[in-house]
């Protein structure tokens, strides 16, 4: 599996109510998506206290089965429309780890993503038991809808992403960023 996420930076007095519209609007077009486990249709608003966010950010967040469902979204017309409207994106994709899902993953509201930086020659192999089973766990014991621990080994970090239903406390920190949940699509196993 892959993890993918592209984010944009919007103007501190854009109209986020034209994002909420868009998500809305296009949201339902990647259900079923062939080779789509989910998408989380992301945003965030500058200066929500829920959130902490300091910017305004539309954020969409990816976990693909394989290789050829990322590659089909983003060759195909949907990623065309939104590089239309916003720009050319730098896309993240992370190597997959472990996803976990839980059945009620339809109710998340909101999501958690932390971006890890990995120290040179740590233990990939316990860094990835670790991370797996924290991510199983978090499902297994009603803390996440939904979570994902995955790698890139270009830059050497890692990702931690959760689905959530409501905000636990104290979440922020400096590689954290939390967004509200607009739409997910999810495919027929999802």
């Amino acid at each position: 599996m892959i993890a993918m996420q592209y984010s944009f930076t919007l103007p501190a007095d854009y109209d986020m109510a034209i994002i909420d519209r868009r998500i809305r609007d296009k949201g339902p077009m990647l259900d079923d998506f062939p080779g789509l486990k989910f998408k989380a249709y992301l945003s965030a608003r500058k200066g929500d206290a829920r959130t902490g966010s300091r910017e305004n950010l539309y954020s969409p967040f990816y976990v693909w089965e394989k290789d050829e469902g990322l590659s089909n979204f983003i060759c195909g017309p949907g990623f065309a429309g939104v590089t239309e409207s916003f720009g050319w994106p730098q896309v993240k994709t992370w190597v997959v780890w472990h996803t976990a899902i839980s059945p009620d993953i339809r109710d998340a509201r909101f999501a958690i993503r932390e971006i890890v930086q990995m120290e040179p020659y740590a233990p990939l192999a316990e860094i990835r038991q670790r991370e797996s089973d924290a991510a199983a766990g978090e499902v297994t014991r009603g803390e996440a809808l939904a979570s994902v621990a995955a790698f890139e080994p270009a830059g050497w970090t890692q990702v931690r992403f959760r689905l959530l239903a409501d905000l636990p406390k104290d979440v922020l920190g400096p590689s954290v960023q939390i967004y509200d949940v607009g739409h997910l699509s999810l495919s027929d196993a999802g």
